[in-house]
């Protein structure tokens, strides 16, 4: 069963379900129905997700999820940190340049505990004139907008991003967190038809969640999915943006780029065996 309560507006306002639709926005905060033994049970993870046209169409609920993660952005600081969040905007300290990297992509796994692999042959961080470039579609010069200026990441050959934390520093020691968001540009499809969502497992590969990423009509529209647990349990989530890959033909495709990627500190795992089950699966 799931709960679902939406806000518009702000997203500190709970009241009746909107539906997203062209020009509108809409702004959800969801939570799993819980057991009546909620001592035998993990707390069921809350959804926060909004969409629509422009930044301001997302802005209050993305704020809601780094506010719920911790008020604290840690940027670079070694951990581990008892609190606090981290994020990743792609930007480069306001870079434009369109940079090619393969998988996987280790360049935030020292200074923000990240590591990001994709079945494909790598990743590209790009300003949408970058995106034209890379994919060789013109299409894409109105179909993306950045949520923070100025470039967008995306999987090369694939639509499937998949993440790892480690504690911030070096080391590579792995761990878990207790949230994980995304913001997404231009998801056009829902149902059956929807490519884009987030898998969430734990330190033994077990899934956590399974979330669908909200979409709203139109082209360069913004979405934005996190998910909170109860605690630091999220060891590795898996991507999917879109339905197909970026340059990909076909009459329904949903192609979608990512921005950026916000996350409750990295926790050390604890749990001996929990940290042997995750090293022995690797980035899989």
């Amino acid at each position: 069963m799931i709960n679902r309560h939406t806000s518009f507006g702000a997203a500190g306002l709970i009241g009746f379900a909107l539906l997203a639709g062209l020009g509108q926005s809409a702004n959800t905060v969801q939570a799993a129905g819980q057991e009546e033994n909620t001592a035998a049970k993990p707390a069921a993870p809350i959804v926060f997700q909004a969409a629509g046209p422009t930044i301001a169409s997302i802005q209050s609920m993305v704020d809601a999820f780094r506010a719920a993660l911790g008020g604290v952005n840690n940027g670079n600081v070694t951990g581990p940190l008892v609190e606090g969040r981290r994020e990743i905007n792609w930007d480069g300290g306001g870079s434009t340049a369109t940079s090619l990297v393969p998988t996987p992509f280790d360049g935030f796994l020292v200074n923000r505990g990240g590591r990001f692999t994709t079945p494909g042959s790598g990743f590209v961080q790009a300003p949408v004139e970058g995106l034209v470039d890379v994919f060789k579609d013109p299409n894409f010069a109105a179909s993306f907008q950045a949520f923070s200026p100025v470039r967008l990441f995306s999987p090369v050959d694939g639509n499937v991003t998949n993440a790892r934390f480690f504690v911030p520093g070096g080391g590579e020691l792995p761990a878990t967190t207790r949230g994980f968001g995304v913001i997404f540009s231009d998801v056009d499809l829902t149902g059956k038809q929807a490519g884009s969502s987030m898998r969430f497992f734990d330190t033994h590969g077990q899934q956590l969640a399974s979330v669908e990423v909200p979409a709203s009509k139109g082209d360069a529209s913004l979405s934005f999915l996190g998910v909170l647990f109860d605690g630091p349990r999220v060891a590795s989530v898996s991507i999917t943006a879109g339905n197909v890959a970026p340059g990909a033909a076909g009459s329904r495709r949903d192609v979608v780029m990512m921005d950026d990627f916000i996350y409750g500190e990295p926790q050390p795992i604890q749990d001996i065996q929990a940290l042997q089950a995750l090293q022995e699966r690797g980035d899989d």
